[in-house]
């Protein structure tokens, strides 16, 4: 059995899904930071992630590709301090989410501790294409062996028509 997810014929072009469920199930499955996702309208989606004691200087969020990247890293200025007991570790972080095609990201804040990143999700337009059917140049419309030339070299089929004057 292969490893691939979309081994059915039916399913042409679905190659850089399965790049995605990949890059998705290696992201860090670490629980840190805490994060909540939620609909906040129709198009609209928010993450909210637990990073107390980080500052806007600590925190960087990128897009690299269709994915969104959070990182945090914090200042260790703990030179000349004496910790009894040390429950709040300066540590770093990076929390990566896998965006679907067309999502962006409208705006990002720090409020109390919680990073909030809204992100857009545009409404999927409707497309309908009606593709033409040409005959064959051979007449035969599909024998095997047969051969059609693109469309815009194939020859223009000319009749005769008698005109009465």
């Amino acid at each position: 059995m292969s490893g691939r997810l979309f081994t059915s014929p039916l399913f042409l072009g679905f190659d850089h899904l399965e790049q995605m469920l990949e890059r998705a199930s290696k992201t860090s499955s670490e629980g840190y930071p805490p994060y909540n996702i939620e609909q906040i309208s129709q198009t609209g989606l928010r993450i909210t992630l637990a990073v107390a004691g980080f500052s806007m200087d600590d925190l960087q969020i990128t897009q690299e590709d269709n994915q969104l990247v959070i990182r945090g890293r914090q200042n260790d200025d703990t030179q000349g301090r004496v910790f009894l007991h040390r429950g709040i570790a300066a540590r770093q972080f990076q929390r990566a989410f896998v965006l679907a095609e067309g999502i962006d990201i409208s705006g990002a804040w720090l409020d109390s501790g919680l990073l909030h990143i809204d992100l857009v999700r545009p409404q999927p337009e409707v497309r309908v294409k009606r593709i033409e059917i040409s005959k064959g140049a051979n007449g035969g419309g599909g024998k095997s062996g047969s051969t059609l030339a693109p469309p815009a070299t194939r020859p223009a089929r000319v009749r005769n028509v008698a005109i009465d004057d």
